[in-house]
């Protein structure tokens, strides 16, 4: 499989690279294209040395034909990029760099895929740190930014590969099947890319369309249109609540159980906040799943302080904190942020015009003080 093909790579960056580079290891005809003219030179003399055609700065209109075999797009591309429509005209199999790599795995690998709107990268962290403290072989890879065919000539039997899917990870995939599957939360997001939550959230569900009662589904319960996804998968399913006792992953007594196993005291968790805790039961039931003991879960848990850019901590400066939360990009991720502090706040706000309703904020605000806004939207959030 992808030997001796015609491909082409529509979009640079880190997976298009990876691609890129892979392929031409197994004597494919590659073609790369990124609109973007300003691209690492060593990384492009490097796939040049390997054969891979190298086309940066415009689109042509003539360099996509039906000779090609497979169109891997990147996944921040647009879906209706006029690449990715003529492809579909000309039958050429749109997919990306996630599929691809999914199609050369080793059959005696366990993947672990997670997904949703908010708490993916920080589940996806937490999973790993702990699969590696138990003293498995594991690998982290995906939106996190680790390509997984990156991963492919190192992998060893019974490895474990944690990755972060992303929702344009998903849009192009189509054999993918992780053995668990985990969706964090669901909430309005990306609509500018999706056009609308219902398709948002059917491509979030594309998780679980290849998975069988021999895999597993993670759900939080306490999330309506992820209960909502779970009715139509064939996985089987495994909840965890923020809420109430359930037959799951659950808190009570300030502390987290599993199946009415004590698994940790909330006091000693690093982490602080609901939706930390709900990231990190997600965590433990995955771990569970691997066989990993308590100990290996509290080691991590007891001094993991946190992924860099959400609400993480920089520096405290004449009594005044500052916290870097940089991948909150919607609405709900704002408000978990929000809900984390009652003293006194500046906000700094704006970015991406995502069309998103700023008023959905303001039952969270009643501490902030000011609100810095800049980027494109800088005016609609100045408005509200």
């Amino acid at each position: 499989m992808f030997q001796n093909n015609k491909i082409f790579i529509l979009g640079f960056a880190r997976s298009g690279y990876e691609a890129a580079k892979l392929l031409a290891k197994r004597g494919n005809e590659v073609i790369l294209n990124d609109l973007k003219e300003d691209q690492d030179e060593n990384k492009v003399k490097e796939l040049e040395s390997l054969g891979v055609m190298i086309i940066l700065g415009s689109h042509p209109d003539d360099i996509l034909d039906e000779s090609f075999n497979y169109l891997i797009k990147n996944p921040g591309v647009p879906i209706d990029h006029k690449y990715v429509l003529k492809a579909r005209e000309l039958g050429i199999e749109v997919i990306n760099e996630v599929e691809m790599a999914y199609r050369l795995l080793p059959h005696d690998i366990t993947l672990i895929g997670i997904t949703g709107t908010n708490g993916k990268t920080t589940t996806t962290t937490l999973i790993y740190e702990i699969i590696k403290e138990s003293g498995k072989s594991v690998h982290l890879t995906g939106n996190i930014g680790y390509p997984l065919c990156g991963f492919l000539e190192k992998l060893q039997k019974d490895d474990i590969i944690v990755m972060e899917v992303s929702c344009q990870q998903l849009e192009n995939l189509d054999k993918f099947n992780p053995h668990i599957a985990v969706m964090t939360n669901l909430s309005e997001a990306h609509i500018d890319f999706f056009k609308s939550y219902d398709n948002y959230k059917k491509v979030k569900a594309k998780i679980f369309k290849n998975q069988t009662k021999d895999d597993i589904a993670i759900l939080n319960i306490e999330d309506n249109d992820v209960v909502e996804i779970g009715k139509d998968i064939k996985s089987t399913i495994k909840y965890f609540s923020s809420k109430n006792i359930i037959n799951g992953c659950y808190i009570k007594d300030n502390s987290i159980y599993y199946y009415d196993e004590l698994v940790i005291h909330l006091d000693d968790i690093k982490l602080v906040g609901m939706h930390n805790y709900e990231n990190i039961m997600a965590s433990i039931m995955v771990a569970k799943e691997l066989g990993i003991d308590n100990k290996a879960i509290f080691n991590v848990l007891n001094t993991f302080k946190g992924v860099e850019h959400r609400l993480e901590f920089v520096k405290e400066i004449n009594t005044r904190k500052f916290y870097n939360d940089s991948k909150a990009t919607n609405i709900k991720s704002t408000q978990i942020a929000l809900s984390s502090f009652h003293t006194p706040t500046i906000l700094i706000l704006g970015g991406m015009e995502r069309h998103q309703d700023f008023n959905l904020l303001k039952d969270y605000m009643t501490h902030v003080k000011l609100i810095v806004c800049y980027g494109e939207n800088k005016n609609r959030m100045k408005a509200f």
